[in-house]
């Protein structure tokens, strides 16, 4: 075959492999991290008794059905507040501990700038933590409390008498 600048190419001696090309092998190398299941839905609980010591109140979300075993999220959940300079005391915010197909998120969420949900998720793969916002994010099962979330939000901060008590005492799921 000639191209339009005359140079001539030879047909491949062996057929193309999708691996071969980059893009498709940087996605094959993510398989194990892709979930190949249609959504179902997943085990979504919290209890009014579920908060951190500073009041942000805890979900859990499950793959398998089973309860979620909080210590491992708490203890991350502990690191994540700590690094960043929030009054968590007198802030409307909310934790997802999600035992996910592949490995377990935490996502922390909080109210500020009068109506804006902050968040941050940190995926666990293996024995350790990592918050790396180009690679995680909340999910579609995540969103389920999010959207609760925001109309609990809507019903007790977000109107004309405010109450971060009532705030932490409501749930979307119980």
């Amino acid at each position: 075959m000639i191209t339009e600048q005359g140079e001539t190419l030879r047909a491949r001696s062996t057929p193309l492999k999708l691996r071969d090309v980059p893009a498709i092998a940087f996605l094959l190398s993510l398989k194990p991290r892709i979930s190949q299941t249609m959504y179902t839905p997943r085990k979504i609980e919290s209890k009014p008794g579920w908060m951190d010591e500073t009041g942000v109140k805890i979900y859990t979300i499950s793959f398998t059905g089973r309860a979620v075993e909080q210590t491992p999220f708490l203890q991350r959940l502990d690191h994540v507040k700590s690094s960043r300079a929030i009054d968590w005391q007198n802030t409307a915010a909310f934790a997802i501990f999600h035992e996910g197909a592949n490995c377990h998120y935490l996502v922390l969420a909080w109210w500020g700038n009068d109506n804006e949900l902050f968040t941050s998720v940190s995926a666990k793969y293996g024995d350790s933590w990592e918050e790396d916002p180009a690679q995680y994010s909340f999910c579609l099962y995540d969103m389920e409390i999010m959207w609760a979330e925001r109309n609990i939000y809507i019903k007790t901060m977000d109107c004309e008498n405010p109450s971060l008590h009532a705030y932490r005492t409501t749930r979307g799921f119980e």
